[in-house]
Parts: structure tokens; C-alpha cells; sequence
């Protein structure tokens, strides 16, 4: 008993370890160039010119990018999550369910850059020639393959949360979901939703493919972006200095 609980207190430090060594190397990093560097941090953040050749690095566009595009993928697919969750939980019949619950199931187990490809060879080309445009690799690209990447995220945990209502005496099914089950379980949905905005906000390879890669301000829902996330793939392999 002895030897266990010492293997299960390594285990449990090696985590908090290993997340300490990463805040650790994260925030030296990003602060060398600031304190050590002389580079102004407002230059940085509210900057709009991306250009390493030139010493410059804002990165006011990529925010604005990350922001916008894990914002439009929320609207999008939290909807869509809590709906199919609350259909799940209190209406499927049994045989319904036996088909969903797999396929929620499989596509939370696709690699991110499988969506990517699913995005460029059929969402990118069909805004191309809906919208008549010229590039389809836009902010709306990226909406929409996000907010199909965060829907297992979404359904599975707020499809947890929603069991644990019941219907109301006298209610119908849907004044019961609305009403009683979706209030009761709204802690857990809401930490369905910050877990898909994690996922969102976090992904890289995907949105490689399919945003077009520009580090500009969007003017317009279909205009080329680069998040932040995207930026780092993109550029870390060759970066030194202040660049890194």
C-alpha cells in the first residue's frame, strides 16, 4: 500500500510538474523580448504589420482572427451541439441513438487535419462558386470547419449534463426541456462549451488549410485570415531572435 501511494503521488506531481514547466517556458519566451530585448509590447499587440524582415510584429490582426473566427464557430455549432444533445438525452429512440451516438463518437476521434482536408476539397470550393469569389480559403472556411470540429466536444458532455433533468408534472417535452432540463443542466453545458471554444481557439492544422494564411485585419466574413495559432506553424521551423 505503501509503495502505490507513492507511485500515485509521483503520478499526480509529474502533472502538475509538467504543466508548471510549460506555463514556465511559455512566459519566459514571450517576455524575453520585452524585457530583455527593448521591443515595445504595445508595438506587439496593437500592431497591424506582420513583417519579420523588417523588425516588425503586430499581431493585432491574428487576434482578431482567432477571436472572430472561434466567436462564428460558437454561433454555429453550440446551437447545434446543445440541440442534438438535448434530442439524445430526452427524445431518440433507442434505435436513433444506437446510430448518432457512433458517429459523434467517430468524428471526435478524426485527426484535426483530416477536417483540413474535408474543408479545402469540399467546403473551400463550394463558397468559391456559391459566392463567385476567387479564393474560397476564407474567415468563413474556418467558421464552418470549427464549428464541426467542436461538435463531439459539445454533444458528448452537454449530453451528461442534460440526463440528470426529468420531466415536469403536467409539462409537455418540449416546455420540460426548456423549462426544467437545460436550466438544470446549464453548468454542465457551459462547460461543454468552454471546452469546445478550447478547441476552437486552439486548433492549428485545419485551419492552415483552409484560411488562406494573410496576416491582415478581415473586413469581410470572407476574407483571408491567419490566427495566432496558425502563425506559429507557419513560421516557427525558420524563426530566431526577436522573431521566435
Amino acid at each position: 500500500e505503501n509503495i502505490a501511494s507513492k507511485i500515485f503521488m509521483i503520478s499526480a506531481f509529474i502533472s502538475v510538474i509538467s504543466l508548471l514547466l510549460i506555463i514556465g517556458f511559455v512566459f519566459y519566451k514571450g517576455l524575453t523580448p520585452f524585457l530583455f530585448k527593448g521591443y515595445s509590447f504595445m508595438d506587439f499587440i496593437m500592431g497591424t504589420d506582420w513583417l519579420p524582415n523588417s523588425d516588425k510584429f503586430g499581431v493585432t490582426s491574428m487576434i482578431a482572427a482567432s477571436v472572430l473566427a472561434t466567436l462564428g464557430s460558437l454561433i454555429i455549432g453550440v446551437p447545434i451541439g446543445i440541440f442534438t444533445a438535448t434530442f439524445l438525452a430526452e427524445i431518440a429512440p433507442k434505435p436513433v441513438q444506437r446510430i448518432i451516438l457512433p458517429a459523434v463518437e467517430l468524428l471526435s476521434g478524426i485527426p484535426s487535419v483530416l477536417y483540413g482536408l474535408f474543408g479545402l476539397a469540399f467546403i473551400v470550393p463550394k463558397i468559391q462558386s456559391i459566392l463567385n469569389l476567387p479564393k474560397g480559403q476564407s474567415l468563413l472556411a474556418v467558421i464552418l470547419v470549427l464549428a464541426i470540429m467542436m461538435l463531439p466536444t459539445i454533444i458528448s458532455v452537454s449530453q451528461t449534463a442534460i440526463k440528470a433533468g426529468s420531466l415536469a408534472l403536467g409539462a409537455s417535452t418540449t416546455e420540460t426541456i426548456f423549462r426544467v432540463t437545460l436550466p438544470a443542466a446549464k453548468s454542465g453545458i457551459l462547460a461543454a462549451v468552454v471546452l469546445g471554444v478550447g478547441r476552437a481557439i486552439g486548433e492549428t492544422m485545419a485551419v492552415i488549410l483552409v484560411a488562406g494564411n494573410s496576416p491582415v485585419i478581415p473586413i469581410s466574413i470572407v476574407d483571408s485570415v491567419r490566427p495566432l495559432t496558425t502563425n506559429i506553424a507557419l513560421e516557427m521551423g525558420y524563426a530566431y531572435g526577436t522573431h521566435q
